[in-house]
C-alpha cells in the first residue's frame, strides 16, 4: 500500500487548466481517471491527510503510485476525453455501468434495396433506422405482427429473399397479405420503400395523420358500396389502434426525451431510462453498478450520461434529457449533448405535471431492479462463497481461490491443435480474460506436450509483466523482451490462485512442471477428468472424489466446460477457414482486394489459372512480379475435381462466378 505523499507532485507543476488525470498503480495500470475544470484544485484535493478522505477515495489514492494529467483547452473536450479514457483502460476505481443483457430493438434496414423489419441486438449500423430498445423481443414482434397488416413490409432474411425470387413464389407472408412480396415483384423497390417509409414514420409517433388519412379512404369506400375495401380498412386501423396502444401516451405535447432515473444505496446503484419518442415510451433499459468511487447522485447521473449517449448522434440524442439530479458541470454536459445532436439540448429535473409523473414512474423501476439485483447477488454470493470454500478445503489451499483459470486443448485428429484459457473470478466467468493459442513448438498429437507449452506461455507473459515491476529477476525464467506499458489492462497481467486443466494426472504434471521450470511456486494445480469427475493434484497417486452434491465439483465443471467450449469454437473455427481456403490463399502478398479483383476479371479461378502472366497483368493492381507469382501458385495447386450430377451423368464445370470468391476450388478435398 503506498503512500500518496511519495508521488505527490511539486508544487507548481501542475497547472491551474482543464484537463484529464490518470492515476496508475506500481504495475503501471490505469486505476482510476477523471477530469477537473482546474487540475492544481482538483488533485491538491487527493493529497490531503487520508483519514480525512472517502473510504473508497482512500482506497484508490493508497493503491495508486503515480499520477499524470493532459491538458486540454475546453471542459467539453475533457468530457469526451474522460469517457474515451475509461472506455479504453477500463480502470478499477470508475463507475461503469454495465447492462444486465442485450436489449432488443425494433430495426428496419433502410440501407438495403428492399428494407427489411426485424428484431436486432448489439451496436448500431450505419443506415438501419432504430426504434426502442425493448425489454423483451416478443414485444416487438407483438407489435409488428399488428403492423404488418397495414404496411406490408419484407421480413424474411436475405437467404430466403433469394430462394423465393428463383423460384418465383413468395413466401407464406406474401400469401396470407403480410407482405407486398417484392421478391417476386409485386411492387416496385421504390413502392417497398414508401411502405418502409411509412412504417418507421408511424413507428416515430406520427399516427394521427396516417389513421385520419385510413379512416377518409374507408368512408369514401363505404359510399361507393365498395364494402369489402371499407370493412377491410376499418380492420386495418383497428390493427393500427391495438399496435398504438401497447405505447400509451404518457405526455401530452408528443415530447421527445429520455427520463433517467437512480435508486442507489451505500455499496450499488440503480439506473433506469425510459425513452418516450411522439409522448409515448418507446423503450426501457436499465444498469446495476457497484459504487467503486466516492460518488453522489449527481455524479451517477453524469456517468450514465456518458455511457448513454456517448456513442451516440443525431436524433439519437433526444430534444430533451430529464434527470433527478443535476450534474456539477451541467452547462458543459448540455454543450456536449448538443455537439452530438448537433441541436440545442434541454437537461434538466421536472418539477411538476405529467412529466414528474413519469420520473416517479421511472424511479420506482430503478429501486425494484436494485431490490431484485440484491436479491439475486445474495443467493449467488452464498453459493458461490461456499464453493469456493468448498474447493480450498478440497484442495487443501491456504485460501479461497478467488480467480481460477482453467486450460483445454482441442484438434480433430491432430490437425489444427489449439488451446483455450477461461478466467473466472469470485465464481463468476470474466469474458474479457479468455485467451486462446496456437500450437507453435510442434506438429501433431500430444495433448501433454500442448498443455505443457500453453501454460509456459501464459505464466511466461506474468512473469514479464512482474519483470517491470521489479519483483522478479531474468535470471529467474525467460522473457521475450520488455514490452511498451501504456496503462491498458494486460492479457495475463495477473495472477491466478488456481490452474484447472481438462485432463487427469499427465495434464496436471505437465502444468506443474512448467510452472517449476518457471519458478513459481504460489499457484495451485489440479484437473478435471471427464470419465469420473475426479480432481487430481500434482504428485499424488490417488484422485480427490467430491461428492456429487458438491457446490465446489460443480463450479469445477462449469469451469471446465466453459474451457472446452471455447477450445472447440475456436478449433472449429480455424478449421473451417482452413477448408475454405483456395489456390489464391497461398499467394504471398496477395491481399483479399486483390484476390477479389482476380475473380471479378475473369470470372472463375478456372479461367485465372488458364490465363497468361500478361493477361493477369491487366487487373488493375497487379504488377508483373504478382502475376508470376499468382501463375505458379495456380500451376502447383491440383485442381478440384468435376462435380457430377447424379442424376443425369451430366458433368458440371467449375464456373464460379465472381461473388463465390476463391472456395470452388480447394484442391485436395478434406
Amino acid at each position: 500500500m503506498a503512500d500518496p505523499s511519495s508521488y505527490r507532485p511539486q508544487p507548481g507543476q501542475i497547472p491551474d487548466s482543464p484537463g484529464v488525470y490518470k492515476f496508475r498503480d506500481e504495475h503501471r495500470r490505469v486505476i482510476y481517471v477523471g477530469k477537473a475544470k482546474s487540475l492544481r484544485q482538483r488533485l491538491a484535493s487527493y493529497f490531503q491527510d487520508v483519514a480525512n478522505l472517502h473510504p473508497r477515495t482512500a482506497t484508490m489514492v493508497t493503491t495508486a503510485a503515480s499520477v499524470e494529467w493532459t491538458v486540454v483547452s475546453t471542459e467539453v473536450e475533457a468530457l469526451q476525453l474522460e469517457y474515451s479514457w475509461i472506455k479504453e483502460f477500463d480502470p478499477r476505481f470508475n463507475v461503469k455501468y454495465r447492462d444486465d443483457k442485450s436489449y432488443p430493438s425494433l430495426a428496419v434496414t433502410m440501407n438495403e434495396e428492399y428494407p427489411r423489419v426485424q428484431v436486432m441486438r448489439g451496436p448500431k449500423k450505419k443506415g438501419v433506422r432504430y426504434f426502442g430498445p425493448y425489454g423483451h423481443a416478443w414485444a416487438i414482434r407483438e407489435t409488428v405482427d399488428l403492423m404488418l397488416r397495414v404496411f406490408p413490409v419484407r421480413t424474411c432474411s436475405a437467404g430466403v429473399f433469394k430462394r423465393s425470387a428463383q423460384i418465383g413464389r413468395p413466401c407464406l407472408l406474401g400469401y396470407i397479405g403480410k407482405c407486398s412480396a417484392p421478391c417476386v415483384g409485386r411492387v416496385t423497390p421504390d413502392e417497398h420503400r414508401e411502405l418502409a417509409e411509412d412504417f418507421c414514420d408511424f413507428m416515430a409517433g406520427r399516427t394521427g395523420t396516417y389513421l385520419s388519412r385510413l379512416e377518409a379512404r374507408m368512408h369514401e369506400a363505404a359510399e361507393d358500396m365498395e364494402y369489402e375495401k371499407a370493412a377491410r380498412l376499418r380492420d386495418d386501423i383497428g390493427a393500427l389502434r391495438r399496435a398504438m396502444e401497447k405505447n400509451a401516451v404518457v405526455l401530452a405535447d408528443a415530447t421527445d426525451a429520455d427520463l433517467i432515473a437512480v435508486a442507489e444505496d451505500e455499496l450499488e446503484a440503480a439506473v433506469q431510462i425510459f425513452h418516450v419518442r411522439g409522448g409515448r415510451v418507446r423503450g426501457q433499459r436499465g444498469w446495476v453498478t457497484d459504487k467503486v468511487e466516492a460518488v453522489d447522485t449527481a455524479g451517477l447521473v453524469e456517468h450514465a450520461l456518458q455511457q448513454l449517449y456517448g456513442e451516440e448522434k443525431g436524433e439519437a440524442v433526444p430534444k430533451e434529457v430529464l434527470v433527478p439530479a443535476l450534474p456539477e458541470d451541467t452547462p458543459v454536459l448540455s454543450q456536449w449533448l448538443a455537439e452530438r445532436r448537433g441541436a440545442q439540448v434541454s437537461l434538466r429535473i421536472p418539477q411538476r405535471g405529467d412529466k414528474k409523473a413519469l420520473m416517479e414512474t421511472v424511479h420506482r423501476n430503478a429501486q425494484q431492479s436494485l431490490a431484485l439485483h440484491k436479491t439475486k447477488r445474495a443467493a449467488d454470493l452464498t453459493t458461490r462463497s461456499r464453493a469456493l470454500e468448498e474447493i480450498a478445503e478440497a484442495l487443501e489451499l491456504d485460501g479461497a481461490p478467488l480467480r481460477i483459470e482453467c486450460f483445454d486443448i482441442s484438434h480433430l485428429q491432430g490437425d489444427d491443435v489449439v488451446a483455450s484459457m477461461v478466467v473466472f473470478e469470485d465464481g463468476l466467468a470474466r469474458k474479457s480474460e479468455y485467451r486462446r493459442f496456437q500450437i507453435k513448438s510442434f506438429e501433431g498429437q500430444d495433448d501433454v506436450r500442448s498443455m505443457h507449452e500453453v501454460v509456459s506461455r501464459r505464466f511466461r507473459r506474468y512473469l514479464q509483466e512482474k519483470l517491470k515491476t521489479g519483483e522478479w529477476s531474468p535470471e529467474d525464467g525467460e522473457t521475450d523482451g520488455p514490452e511498451e506499458d501504456d496503462g491498458r489492462p494486460k492479457r495475463f497481467a495477473y495472477p491466478p490462485q488456481l490452474v484447472v486443466v481438462d485432463g487427469g494426472r499427465p495434464q496436471v504434471t505437465a502444468a506443474q512442471r512448467a510452472l517449476e521450470e518457471l519458478g513459481i511456486d504460489d499457484v495451485a494445480v489440479c484437473g478435471l477428468a471427464k470419465r469420473l469427475e475426479e480432481v487430481w493434484l500434482p504428485g499424488e497417486d490417488d484422485p480427490v472424489v467430491l461428492p456429487r452434491t458438491s457446490e465446489g465439483l460443480y463450479l469445477l465443471q462449469r469451469v471446465r466446460d466453459e474451457a472446452h467450449r471455447f477450445a472447440i469454437q475456436y478449433q472449429r473455427n480455424k478449421r473451417g477457414k482452413r477448408f475454405k481456403a483456395g489456390p489464391l490463399d497461398e499467394v504471398p502478398g496477395l491481399g483479399e482486394s486483390r484476390k477479389q479483383a482476380l475473380i471479378k476479371h475473369f470470372g472463375s479461378v478456372k479461367k485465372l489459372r488458364a490465363a497468361t502472366i500478361d493477361q493477369i497483368c491487366e487487373v488493375p493492381g497487379i504488377g508483373r512480379k504478382t502475376a508470376e507469382t499468382v501463375a505458379a501458385a495456380l500451376a502447383r495447386a491440383v485442381p478440384a475435381r468435376p462435380a457430377v450430377n447424379m442424376a443425369t451423368g451430366e458433368i458440371i464445370e467449375d464456373e464460379t462466378p465472381a461473388s463465390a470468391g476463391t472456395s470452388s476450388e480447394r484442391g485436395t478435398t478434406p
